[in-house]
């Protein structure tokens, strides 16, 4: 019989053995970071180049990089079935009333092909979607931090569920709450993801409701006098393109300004201006308010937990060779 010391010096070994085992069979089939070191070692870097590129030619580009992260991440999965066209079975994401407004696709096709003709089939559009996000966040002033990748695209088109995913402006709080809370980001995290709304614009047909006939009390009188000279009808014609934008002050720079003018209420959609009548997220609005750093730093993590919600890994999906096709062969 083996004895105390052996049984013991066993156990041990298994301890240390169980890592590496772990590890080893995992392979390259969970996301990590750096995962295109062998593969692809200059893929960050050529996105982050097109990401610039891109920025220095149309700088919304930076603004539409982060919304994609939202649109395609909060769907089911981080894999890219936000970009597949309509074609052969498939019907798109794109059309989807949750999606209006969403645009400059066509330039993720763009850092595609850069990578492509580095490295031919090797990176995911999910991926692109995922670091063209965190790329562009920095473009905007935001922070800069780490992403894991190895995520593989989607085969399939979840254009039928959407609405299941994706939150509505006029959704209350507590279900916009919850839905994120359904990938892991609790509520410090939902308020900081929500600072994504400093950036950008939103369009007429998504704000009207806020004005006509009357105007929604919780808005400021003269931000909603400013609102209704941008939005002067009551039934916008949604191909006008009429739209106000997120933040008056820094439109184009990701920071804490989106949470000032909530506490002077002047949100722009009514999921922005209901975290402040939220005993549970106000404190979050008036700390990251009072301190950029802090909404930087949370942002930073929530973005991170958005770009690891249930990613397709080693044979669940495949890397597009086009990013609105799924492969043929």
């Amino acid at each position: 019989m083996a004895s105390n010391y052996e049984r013991h010096s066993f156990s041990r070994f298994l301890v240390l053995l169980l890592p590496l085992l772990l590890q080893f069979h995992s392979g390259k089939s969970e996301l990590q970071l750096n995962y295109y070191e062998q593969s692809c070692p200059k893929a960050e870097e050529i996105i982050k180049q097109q990401v610039i590129n891109l920025y220095n030619k149309h700088g919304n580009t930076a603004v539409s990089w982060v919304r994609n992260l939202f649109h395609d991440c909060m769907v089911k999965s981080c894999d890219a079935s936000l970009l597949l066209e309509t074609f052969n079975g498939i019907e798109t994401e794109k059309t989807s009333q949750r999606n209006f407004g969403m645009r400059n696709f066509k330039y993720i096709n763009t850092i595609k092909q850069a990578v492509e003709a580095q490295c031919p089939s090797t990176v995911s559009c999910s991926d692109i979607v995922a670091l063209s996000a965190r790329d562009g966040i920095v473009m905007l002033g935001g922070p800069r931090f780490e992403m894991k990748t190895g995520r593989k695209d989607s085969k399939e088109s979840y254009a039928a569920v959407i609405e299941d995913f994706i939150p509505n402006h006029n959704d209350t709080g507590s279900l916009v709450l919850s839905r994120f809370q359904s990938i892991g980001i609790d509520t410090e995290g939902s308020v900081a993801l929500l600072g994504a709304h400093s950036v950008g614009r939103v369009h007429c047909v998504n704000l009207v409701h806020r004005l006509y006939p009357t105007v929604d009390p919780t808005l400021d009188p003269d931000y909603a006098s400013y609102l209704k000279g941008r939005c002067p009808t009551p039934y916008p014609d949604p191909n006008a393109v009429l739209y106000a934008r997120n933040d008056r002050e820094t439109p184009m720079i990701l920071d804490n300004f989106y949470y000032k003018n909530l506490l002077k209420n002047k949100g722009l959609l009514l999921v922005d201006q209901q975290l402040t009548s939220d005993s549970e997220t106000l404190p979050f609005v008036e700390k990251m308010a009072n301190d950029n750093d802090y909404f930087h730093e949370q942002f930073a993590k929530a973005v991170v937990l958005l770009s690891e919600n249930n990613p397709l890994t080693g044979d669940q999906g495949e890397v597009r060779k086009d990013c609105r096709f799924v492969n043929t062969n």
